[in-house]
Protein backbone atom coordinates (compact mmCIF):
# COMPACT_ATOMS: atom_id res chain seq x y z
CA UNK A 1 0.00 0.00 0.00
CA UNK A 2 1.48 3.36 -1.06
CA UNK A 3 2.01 6.20 1.37
CA UNK A 4 -0.85 8.23 -0.05
CA UNK A 5 -3.35 5.55 0.99
CA UNK A 6 -2.56 6.00 4.66
CA UNK A 7 -4.92 8.92 4.74
CA UNK A 8 -8.36 8.94 3.25
CA UNK A 9 -8.83 10.02 -0.35
CA UNK A 10 -10.99 12.81 0.95
CA UNK A 11 -8.12 14.20 3.00
CA UNK A 12 -5.82 14.09 -0.02
CA UNK A 13 -8.38 15.98 -2.05
CA UNK A 14 -8.61 18.66 0.62
CA UNK A 15 -4.83 19.04 0.68
CA UNK A 16 -4.70 19.42 -3.09
CA UNK A 17 -7.52 21.92 -3.05
CA UNK A 18 -5.80 24.01 -0.38
CA UNK A 19 -2.51 23.97 -2.23
CA UNK A 20 -3.62 24.37 -5.82
CA UNK A 21 -6.98 26.11 -5.79
CA UNK A 22 -5.85 28.92 -3.53
CA UNK A 23 -8.04 28.30 -0.51
CA UNK A 24 -6.77 29.31 2.88
CA UNK A 25 -4.59 27.01 4.96
CA UNK A 26 -4.46 26.90 8.74
CA UNK A 27 -3.83 30.35 10.18
CA UNK A 28 -5.47 32.10 7.23
CA UNK A 29 -2.38 31.90 5.02
CA UNK A 30 -2.69 31.51 1.27
CA UNK A 31 -0.43 28.74 -0.04
CA UNK A 32 -1.49 28.82 -3.70
CA UNK A 33 1.67 30.63 -4.75
CA UNK A 34 1.93 33.25 -7.49
CA UNK A 35 -0.62 33.47 -10.33
CA UNK A 36 -0.01 31.05 -13.21
CA UNK A 37 1.88 32.17 -16.30
CA UNK A 38 -0.14 33.83 -19.02
CA UNK A 39 -1.58 31.06 -21.17
CA UNK A 40 -1.28 32.21 -24.78
CA UNK A 41 0.17 28.94 -26.07
CA UNK A 42 -0.94 27.70 -29.46
CA UNK A 43 -2.06 29.29 -32.74
CA UNK A 44 -3.84 32.63 -33.03
CA UNK A 45 -6.03 34.04 -35.80
CA UNK A 46 -4.46 36.25 -38.45
CA UNK A 47 -4.29 36.64 -42.22
CA UNK A 48 -1.42 36.50 -44.67
CA UNK A 49 -0.04 39.95 -45.54
CA UNK A 50 -0.60 41.40 -49.04
CA UNK A 51 1.76 39.94 -51.60
CA UNK A 52 2.65 36.90 -49.47
CA UNK A 53 3.51 33.60 -51.14
CA UNK A 54 0.68 31.21 -50.21
CA UNK A 55 0.74 27.43 -50.58
CA UNK A 56 -2.84 26.53 -51.50
CA UNK A 57 -2.48 22.76 -51.17
CA UNK A 58 -0.11 19.99 -50.11
CA UNK A 59 1.60 19.77 -53.48
CA UNK A 60 2.38 23.49 -53.58
CA UNK A 61 3.71 23.36 -50.02
CA UNK A 62 6.00 20.42 -50.77
CA UNK A 63 7.25 22.11 -53.93
CA UNK A 64 7.98 25.45 -52.27
CA UNK A 65 9.83 23.73 -49.43
CA UNK A 66 11.95 21.71 -51.87
CA UNK A 67 12.86 24.70 -54.06
CA UNK A 68 16.34 25.85 -53.03
CA UNK A 69 15.60 29.26 -54.57
CA UNK A 70 12.11 29.44 -53.14
CA UNK A 71 10.67 32.25 -50.99
CA UNK A 72 11.97 32.92 -47.49
CA UNK A 73 8.40 33.01 -46.13
CA UNK A 74 5.60 30.59 -47.01
CA UNK A 75 2.06 31.26 -45.81
CA UNK A 76 -0.62 28.59 -45.39
CA UNK A 77 -4.37 28.88 -45.63
CA UNK A 78 -6.83 28.08 -42.85
CA UNK A 79 -7.29 24.48 -44.00
CA UNK A 80 -5.83 21.02 -43.43
CA UNK A 81 -2.62 20.06 -45.28
CA UNK A 82 -2.23 16.27 -45.24
CA UNK A 83 1.16 14.60 -45.36
CA UNK A 84 4.58 14.57 -43.72
CA UNK A 85 6.77 17.53 -44.66
CA UNK A 86 10.53 18.20 -44.58
CA UNK A 87 12.00 21.67 -44.10
CA UNK A 88 15.57 21.39 -45.37
CA UNK A 89 16.33 25.02 -46.20
CA UNK A 90 16.11 28.32 -44.31
CA UNK A 91 12.45 29.31 -44.54
CA UNK A 92 9.65 30.50 -42.27
CA UNK A 93 6.35 28.60 -42.58
CA UNK A 94 3.42 30.64 -41.24
CA UNK A 95 -0.09 29.49 -40.53
CA UNK A 96 -3.18 31.61 -39.95
CA UNK A 97 -4.55 30.21 -36.72
CA UNK A 98 -6.81 27.62 -38.35
CA UNK A 99 -4.04 25.92 -40.32
CA UNK A 100 -3.63 22.18 -39.62
CA UNK A 101 -0.77 19.96 -40.80
CA UNK A 102 -1.98 16.38 -40.48
CA UNK A 103 0.59 13.64 -40.87
CA UNK A 104 0.27 10.25 -42.55
CA UNK A 105 0.39 8.47 -39.20
CA UNK A 106 3.59 6.65 -40.11
CA UNK A 107 6.43 8.99 -39.06
CA UNK A 108 7.29 12.53 -37.99
CA UNK A 109 4.87 15.14 -39.32
CA UNK A 110 7.23 18.13 -39.70
CA UNK A 111 10.99 17.46 -39.82
CA UNK A 112 13.18 20.57 -39.78
CA UNK A 113 16.89 20.24 -40.62
CA UNK A 114 17.85 23.78 -41.72
CA UNK A 115 19.51 26.41 -39.57
CA UNK A 116 17.31 29.37 -38.59
CA UNK A 117 14.12 27.90 -40.04
CA UNK A 118 10.77 28.75 -38.42
CA UNK A 119 7.40 27.05 -37.93
CA UNK A 120 4.71 29.45 -36.80
CA UNK A 121 0.99 29.49 -35.95
CA UNK A 122 -0.12 26.00 -36.99
CA UNK A 123 -1.62 22.86 -35.49
CA UNK A 124 0.38 19.67 -36.05
CA UNK A 125 -1.23 16.26 -35.56
CA UNK A 126 -1.25 12.53 -36.35
CA UNK A 127 2.33 11.25 -36.17
CA UNK A 128 3.46 7.65 -36.25
CA UNK A 129 3.82 5.61 -33.06
CA UNK A 130 7.32 4.15 -33.25
CA UNK A 131 9.39 4.64 -30.12
CA UNK A 132 12.48 3.39 -31.96
CA UNK A 133 12.22 6.26 -34.45
CA UNK A 134 10.81 8.74 -31.93
CA UNK A 135 8.02 9.72 -34.27
CA UNK A 136 7.04 13.28 -33.39
CA UNK A 137 4.79 16.13 -34.29
CA UNK A 138 7.80 18.38 -34.89
CA UNK A 139 11.43 17.25 -34.97
CA UNK A 140 14.20 19.82 -35.37
CA UNK A 141 17.98 19.58 -35.87
CA UNK A 142 19.99 22.66 -36.69
CA UNK A 143 21.07 26.02 -35.26
CA UNK A 144 18.63 28.71 -34.21
CA UNK A 145 15.40 27.02 -35.28
CA UNK A 146 12.24 28.70 -33.93
CA UNK A 147 8.94 26.93 -33.21
CA UNK A 148 6.30 29.36 -31.99
CA UNK A 149 2.53 29.43 -31.46
CA UNK A 150 2.19 25.78 -32.47
CA UNK A 151 -0.34 23.26 -31.13
CA UNK A 152 0.63 19.58 -31.17
CA UNK A 153 -1.65 16.64 -30.41
CA UNK A 154 -2.38 13.07 -31.54
CA UNK A 155 1.37 12.40 -31.70
CA UNK A 156 3.86 10.14 -29.94
CA UNK A 157 6.53 12.74 -29.14
CA UNK A 158 5.50 16.38 -29.22
CA UNK A 159 8.45 18.65 -30.07
CA UNK A 160 11.86 16.95 -30.32
CA UNK A 161 15.01 19.10 -30.51
CA UNK A 162 18.09 16.97 -31.24
CA UNK A 163 21.46 18.62 -31.81
CA UNK A 164 19.64 21.91 -31.96
CA UNK A 165 21.75 24.68 -30.35
CA UNK A 166 20.17 28.10 -29.81
CA UNK A 167 16.76 26.74 -30.79
CA UNK A 168 13.58 28.22 -29.35
CA UNK A 169 10.22 26.63 -28.56
CA UNK A 170 7.75 29.24 -27.33
CA UNK A 171 3.99 29.75 -26.96
CA UNK A 172 3.50 26.11 -27.94
CA UNK A 173 0.90 23.69 -26.56
CA UNK A 174 1.51 19.94 -26.50
CA UNK A 175 -1.29 17.60 -25.44
CA UNK A 176 -0.52 13.90 -25.14
CA UNK A 177 -2.82 10.91 -24.67
CA UNK A 178 -4.47 10.24 -21.32
CA UNK A 179 -2.96 6.78 -20.76
CA UNK A 180 -0.09 5.08 -18.99
CA UNK A 181 2.98 7.31 -18.75
CA UNK A 182 5.23 4.62 -20.22
CA UNK A 183 3.11 4.48 -23.39
CA UNK A 184 3.47 8.19 -24.09
CA UNK A 185 6.34 10.03 -25.71
CA UNK A 186 7.97 13.12 -24.27
CA UNK A 187 6.03 16.36 -24.62
CA UNK A 188 9.15 18.43 -25.32
CA UNK A 189 12.61 16.89 -25.58
CA UNK A 190 15.98 18.65 -25.71
CA UNK A 191 18.95 16.46 -26.63
CA UNK A 192 22.29 18.19 -27.18
CA UNK A 193 20.35 21.41 -27.58
CA UNK A 194 22.83 23.82 -26.02
CA UNK A 195 21.54 27.30 -25.10
CA UNK A 196 18.03 26.32 -26.18
CA UNK A 197 14.97 28.12 -24.82
CA UNK A 198 11.55 26.71 -23.90
CA UNK A 199 9.27 29.61 -23.01
CA UNK A 200 5.56 30.13 -22.33
CA UNK A 201 4.62 26.58 -23.31
CA UNK A 202 1.90 24.30 -21.96
CA UNK A 203 2.53 20.54 -21.84
CA UNK A 204 -0.19 18.19 -20.60
CA UNK A 205 -0.37 14.39 -20.54
CA UNK A 206 3.10 13.90 -21.96
CA UNK A 207 5.57 11.44 -20.52
CA UNK A 208 8.33 13.91 -19.60
CA UNK A 209 9.73 17.28 -20.49
CA UNK A 210 13.35 16.25 -21.04
CA UNK A 211 16.57 18.27 -20.98
CA UNK A 212 19.45 15.86 -21.58
CA UNK A 213 23.06 16.59 -22.50
CA UNK A 214 22.09 20.22 -23.11
CA UNK A 215 24.24 23.01 -21.66
CA UNK A 216 22.79 26.42 -20.78
CA UNK A 217 19.11 25.63 -21.36
CA UNK A 218 16.55 28.23 -20.27
CA UNK A 219 13.01 27.15 -19.35
CA UNK A 220 10.68 29.91 -18.21
CA UNK A 221 6.96 30.67 -17.81
CA UNK A 222 5.90 27.12 -18.69
CA UNK A 223 3.06 24.97 -17.36
CA UNK A 224 3.48 21.18 -17.20
CA UNK A 225 0.70 18.96 -15.86
CA UNK A 226 -0.34 15.31 -15.65
CA UNK A 227 2.96 13.77 -16.74
CA UNK A 228 5.65 11.63 -15.19
CA UNK A 229 8.52 14.15 -14.90
CA UNK A 230 7.48 17.78 -15.11
CA UNK A 231 11.08 18.43 -16.16
CA UNK A 232 13.96 15.93 -16.15
CA UNK A 233 17.50 17.29 -16.40
CA UNK A 234 20.42 14.92 -16.98
CA UNK A 235 24.01 15.92 -17.73
CA UNK A 236 22.72 19.43 -18.40
CA UNK A 237 24.88 22.10 -16.78
CA UNK A 238 24.15 25.80 -16.27
CA UNK A 239 20.40 25.43 -16.81
CA UNK A 240 17.74 27.81 -15.48
CA UNK A 241 14.11 26.93 -14.80
CA UNK A 242 11.94 29.76 -13.52
CA UNK A 243 8.42 31.17 -13.18
CA UNK A 244 6.84 27.85 -14.15
CA UNK A 245 4.07 25.69 -12.69
CA UNK A 246 4.63 21.95 -12.56
CA UNK A 247 1.46 20.45 -11.12
CA UNK A 248 0.00 16.98 -10.68
CA UNK A 249 2.99 15.16 -12.17
CA UNK A 250 4.58 12.10 -10.57
CA UNK A 251 7.72 14.25 -10.10
CA UNK A 252 7.93 18.01 -10.52
CA UNK A 253 11.63 18.49 -11.34
CA UNK A 254 14.38 15.86 -11.19
CA UNK A 255 18.04 16.71 -11.77
CA UNK A 256 20.75 14.10 -12.37
CA UNK A 257 24.51 14.57 -12.78
CA UNK A 258 24.13 18.29 -13.53
CA UNK A 259 25.99 21.30 -12.16
CA UNK A 260 25.04 24.92 -11.53
CA UNK A 261 21.31 24.56 -12.13
CA UNK A 262 19.16 27.42 -10.86
CA UNK A 263 15.44 26.91 -10.06
CA UNK A 264 13.53 30.02 -9.00
CA UNK A 265 9.96 31.28 -8.63
CA UNK A 266 8.35 27.97 -9.62
CA UNK A 267 5.28 26.22 -8.19
CA UNK A 268 5.93 22.49 -7.66
CA UNK A 269 2.73 20.94 -6.38
CA UNK A 270 0.60 17.82 -6.29
CA UNK A 271 3.30 15.18 -6.89
CA UNK A 272 1.62 12.36 -5.01
CA UNK A 273 2.10 8.62 -4.83
CA UNK A 274 5.02 6.53 -3.57
CA UNK A 275 7.54 8.18 -5.94
CA UNK A 276 6.05 11.66 -5.68
CA UNK A 277 8.43 14.58 -5.13
CA UNK A 278 8.36 18.28 -5.86
CA UNK A 279 12.05 18.55 -6.77
CA UNK A 280 14.82 15.96 -6.50
CA UNK A 281 18.57 15.83 -7.09
CA UNK A 282 21.00 13.01 -7.69
CA UNK A 283 24.75 13.66 -7.67
CA UNK A 284 24.54 17.31 -8.68
CA UNK A 285 26.76 20.25 -7.66
CA UNK A 286 26.48 24.01 -7.37
CA UNK A 287 22.68 24.10 -7.37
CA UNK A 288 20.59 27.09 -6.21
CA UNK A 289 16.87 26.64 -5.46
CA UNK A 290 15.29 29.97 -4.51
CA UNK A 291 11.82 31.48 -4.03
CA UNK A 292 9.79 28.41 -5.01
CA UNK A 293 6.46 27.12 -3.70
CA UNK A 294 6.80 23.38 -2.99
CA UNK A 295 3.37 22.33 -1.84
CA UNK A 296 1.32 19.16 -1.26
CA UNK A 297 3.79 16.54 -2.48
CA UNK A 298 4.71 13.17 -1.04
CA UNK A 299 8.26 14.52 -0.65
CA UNK A 300 8.89 18.20 -1.20
CA UNK A 301 12.65 17.92 -1.77
CA UNK A 302 14.67 14.73 -2.29
CA UNK A 303 18.47 14.69 -2.11
CA UNK A 304 20.72 11.81 -3.14
CA UNK A 305 24.47 12.50 -2.86
CA UNK A 306 23.94 16.19 -3.58
CA UNK A 307 26.30 17.93 -3.62
CA UNK A 308 28.81 15.36 -4.75
CA UNK A 309 31.59 17.83 -3.92
CA UNK A 310 31.06 19.77 -0.65
CA UNK A 311 33.12 22.69 -1.99
CA UNK A 312 30.49 23.18 -4.71
CA UNK A 313 27.58 24.00 -2.40
CA UNK A 314 23.88 23.48 -2.92
CA UNK A 315 21.56 26.10 -1.44
CA UNK A 316 17.82 26.31 -0.78
CA UNK A 317 16.65 29.80 0.12
CA UNK A 318 13.30 31.59 0.58
CA UNK A 319 11.20 28.60 -0.49
CA UNK A 320 7.81 27.62 0.93
CA UNK A 321 7.60 23.92 1.80
CA UNK A 322 4.03 23.33 2.89
CA UNK A 323 1.57 20.47 3.30
CA UNK A 324 4.05 17.83 2.11
CA UNK A 325 4.15 14.38 3.67
CA UNK A 326 7.91 14.92 4.06
CA UNK A 327 9.31 18.39 3.39
CA UNK A 328 12.94 17.26 2.83
CA UNK A 329 14.08 13.67 2.42
CA UNK A 330 17.78 12.82 2.44
CA UNK A 331 19.08 9.53 1.14
CA UNK A 332 22.01 10.16 3.50
CA UNK A 333 23.44 13.08 5.40
CA UNK A 334 25.32 15.50 3.15
CA UNK A 335 27.79 18.31 3.74
CA UNK A 336 27.83 21.39 1.53
CA UNK A 337 24.04 21.86 1.80
CA UNK A 338 22.42 25.00 3.20
CA UNK A 339 18.75 25.72 3.91
CA UNK A 340 18.21 29.39 4.78
CA UNK A 341 15.09 31.53 5.21
CA UNK A 342 12.69 28.84 4.04
CA UNK A 343 9.19 28.36 5.42
CA UNK A 344 8.50 24.81 6.66
CA UNK A 345 4.75 25.07 7.03
CA UNK A 346 2.43 22.32 8.30
CA UNK A 347 4.24 19.37 6.75
CA UNK A 348 3.51 15.95 8.21
CA UNK A 349 7.28 15.46 8.67
CA UNK A 350 9.81 18.28 8.24
CA UNK A 351 12.93 16.22 7.57
CA UNK A 352 13.56 12.53 7.08
CA UNK A 353 16.89 10.78 6.58
CA UNK A 354 16.79 7.29 5.14
CA UNK A 355 18.80 4.59 6.85
CA UNK A 356 18.62 6.03 10.35
CA UNK A 357 21.05 8.89 9.72
CA UNK A 358 20.70 12.58 10.50
CA UNK A 359 21.03 15.94 8.77
CA UNK A 360 23.54 17.40 11.21
CA UNK A 361 26.06 17.91 8.39
CA UNK A 362 23.59 20.22 6.63
CA UNK A 363 23.35 23.91 7.58
CA UNK A 364 19.88 25.12 8.58
CA UNK A 365 19.75 28.82 9.46
CA UNK A 366 16.98 31.40 9.64
CA UNK A 367 14.15 29.09 8.58
CA UNK A 368 10.61 29.33 9.84
CA UNK A 369 9.21 26.12 11.35
CA UNK A 370 5.47 25.94 11.99
CA UNK A 371 6.10 23.50 14.85
CA UNK A 372 8.72 25.71 16.56
CA UNK A 373 7.79 26.05 20.22
CA UNK A 374 10.42 28.56 21.29
CA UNK A 375 10.07 32.27 22.00
CA UNK A 376 11.40 35.68 20.92
CA UNK A 377 11.65 37.85 24.02
CA UNK A 378 13.68 40.62 22.36
CA UNK A 379 11.31 40.80 19.35
CA UNK A 380 14.09 40.69 16.77
CA UNK A 381 12.28 38.10 14.68
CA UNK A 382 14.75 35.34 15.61
CA UNK A 383 13.92 32.62 18.11
CA UNK A 384 15.89 32.87 21.36
CA UNK A 385 16.42 29.12 21.47
CA UNK A 386 17.44 26.87 18.58
CA UNK A 387 14.96 24.72 16.73
CA UNK A 388 15.87 21.07 17.19
CA UNK A 389 14.10 18.31 15.36
CA UNK A 390 13.97 15.07 17.30
CA UNK A 391 11.67 12.34 16.11
CA UNK A 392 11.15 9.37 18.33
CA UNK A 393 8.97 7.83 15.64
CA UNK A 394 11.91 7.74 13.19
CA UNK A 395 13.93 5.69 15.64
CA UNK A 396 11.02 3.27 15.93
CA UNK A 397 10.49 2.94 12.17
CA UNK A 398 14.24 2.53 11.51
CA UNK A 399 14.34 -0.32 14.03
CA UNK A 400 11.06 -1.84 12.81
CA UNK A 401 10.41 -0.94 9.14
CA UNK A 402 6.99 -2.57 9.16
CA UNK A 403 5.81 0.21 11.46
CA UNK A 404 6.16 2.66 8.54
CA UNK A 405 2.67 1.54 7.60
CA UNK A 406 1.44 3.82 10.39
CA UNK A 407 3.35 6.96 9.30
CA UNK A 408 1.11 10.02 9.31
CA UNK A 409 -1.31 8.49 11.79
CA UNK A 410 -2.18 9.76 15.24
CA UNK A 411 -0.29 6.90 16.85
CA UNK A 412 3.14 7.88 15.51
CA UNK A 413 2.41 11.58 15.83
CA UNK A 414 1.83 10.93 19.53
CA UNK A 415 5.35 9.46 19.74
CA UNK A 416 6.83 12.71 18.43
CA UNK A 417 4.67 14.79 20.76
CA UNK A 418 6.07 12.77 23.65
CA UNK A 419 9.60 13.32 22.35
CA UNK A 420 9.10 17.09 22.38
CA UNK A 421 7.57 17.03 25.87
CA UNK A 422 10.19 14.65 27.29
CA UNK A 423 13.30 15.18 25.10
CA UNK A 424 15.35 12.60 26.95
CA UNK A 425 13.24 9.89 25.31
CA UNK A 426 14.48 10.87 21.84
CA UNK A 427 18.22 10.51 21.60
CA UNK A 428 18.28 10.99 17.83
CA UNK A 429 18.57 14.66 16.78
CA UNK A 430 17.95 15.05 13.07
CA UNK A 431 18.82 18.72 12.65
CA UNK A 432 19.40 22.02 14.45
CA UNK A 433 18.50 25.52 13.25
CA UNK A 434 20.31 27.88 15.64
CA UNK A 435 18.55 31.04 14.46
CA UNK A 436 14.98 30.09 13.55
CA UNK A 437 12.65 32.77 12.24
CA UNK A 438 9.50 33.28 14.27
CA UNK A 439 7.65 34.77 11.29
CA UNK A 440 6.61 32.99 8.12
CA UNK A 441 9.00 33.39 5.22
CA UNK A 442 7.71 33.92 1.72
CA UNK A 443 9.42 33.94 -1.69
CA UNK A 444 10.74 37.35 -2.67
Amino acid sequence: MGPWTRRSLAASAVVAAVALAGTRARGGEDLAGPPPPLDDAGPFDRTAPPGAVVAHDEGELAGLLADANGPSDIWLEGRTYRGDFAVARRVAVHGTGKTVIEGNGTGTVVAISADHAMLDDVTVQHSGHRFTAEDAGVKASGDGIVITHVAVHDVLFGVDLARCPHCVVEHTRVIGPDGEHELRGDGIKLWEAHDAVVRSCVVEYGRDLVVWYSRGALLEDNTVRHGRYGTHFMYSHDAVIRRSRLEDNVVGIFVMYSARLHAEHNVLAGARGPAGMGIGFKESDGVAVDDNWIVANTAGIYLDRTPVTPTKPVTFSHNVLALNDVAVRFLSSQEGLTFSHNDFHNNVTSVEVDGGGDAMGTTFIGNHWSDYEGYDLDHDGVGDVPFELKQLSSELTDAHPSVRFFEGTGALNLFDTIARAVPVLASHTLLVDRAPSVASQRPR
